[in-house]
């Protein structure tokens, strides 16, 4: 199997809270994260497909920059995501949360190829992955 990984930059906000905790609670859970921090996440969709003969591509990257455009970067980039995605509104903008996210953005949206992982980095030394299992 083919995979190609395509990648893409966003800048986004958020905190992490718990209206169901304590402030103390929050803070011992979430440490400084309670307060409001951004990231420069990378994103990186992974796609197969079969090889098309005309172009040697398993898919039109013009397209598949395009979907991942409208269905995902417009809506978090330069965002605080608990506030201003509805779907955070009630859950923790986490990478694990971020992924299954843009999984199920991406999932329905006409890629042109088969959709392997959505792989969120965001730090250096943090990353989480979405694969349909």
């Amino acid at each position: 199997m083919i995979i190609l990984h395509k990648v893409f930059h966003f800048c986004a906000a958020h905190r992490y809270w718990n209206p169901e905790l304590s402030a103390e609670e929050n803070q011992a859970c979430f440490g400084k994260d309670v307060h409001v921090h951004g990231h420069n996440y990378k994103l990186v969709i992974s796609v197969t497909g079969e090889v098309d003969e005309r172009t040697g591509f398993v898919a039109d990257l013009g397209r598949l920059k395009r979907m991942v455009r409208e269905h995902v970067l417009d809506e978090l980039d330069h965002k605080r995501i608990e506030t201003e995605v509805d779907w955070f509104r009630t859950r923790q903008p986490s990478t694990e949360n971020l992924v299954r996210w843009i999984w199920e953005r991406l999932e329905g949206a006409e890629l042109g190829c088969r959709l392997v992982r959505v792989r969120l980095h965001e730090t250096e030394s943090i990353y989480t992955d979405f694969v349909n299992s």
